[in-house]
């Protein structure tokens, strides 16, 4: 569904009116999420392995279908499948936007995304603040792992994926993930 560029103050408005499906702007179209039942068994199996992890290492928060926007840029309002932010204070944002990039960022290809839109997503993210990306590929069982200033980490089900210096010491076994 194409609409005029629309800004994020505007895009508030329209989440208003339609809070019964996901959607994200991007480049100031507000482009629906194609969620599928595989999807949301994927993003509760990484979730659950991060939750577990922030038990013991309470360094942030971890959520999905979160919508994170820069405030100085208008056009933009992204909504990673997961996304995980590290908290430096107490402040959690309670109602509307996260105004920043997290730290993490998981997107979960649906049978409707191209990879080149998978892969245009990581960019914006690193450009924007993001430290690590996680591209998964249900149908194919495979990561790709993104971080600024390095090279790209394509994960099979035989690897472990690391949280680096987001998630010190985290690992998963990316066979864990798939079903």
């Amino acid at each position: 569904m194409a609409y005029s560029k629309t800004k994020v103050n505007e895009f508030r408005i329209f989440l208003h009116k339609n809070s019964l499906r996901l959607y994200e702007l991007i480049n100031g179209e507000i482009v629906e999420i194609d969620n599928s039942p595989l999807s949301g068994i994927l993003i509760i199996s990484i979730a659950t392995e991060i939750k577990q992890y922030l038990r013991l290492n309470p360094i942030g928060y971890v959520g999905a279908f979160v919508h994170h926007y820069i405030q100085s840029e208008s056009y933009n309002v992204r909504m990673p499948a997961l996304s995980f932010r590290q908290i430096t204070s107490d402040e959690i944002v309670k109602a509307g936007f996260v105004p920043t990039m997290p730290d993490l960022a998981i997107e979960i290809k649906s049978p409707s995304d191209t990879y080149t839109l998978m892969r245009d997503k990581a960019k914006y993210y690193l450009e924007n603040g993001t430290r690590l990306v996680w591209l998964v590929y249900p149908e194919k069982k495979f990561i790709e792992v993104y971080r600024k200033d390095a090279d790209i980490d394509f994960m099979t089900v035989d690897d472990t994926l690391s949280g680096y210096d987001v998630l010190p010491e985290f690992e998963l076994a990316v066979s864990d993930i798939f079903p």
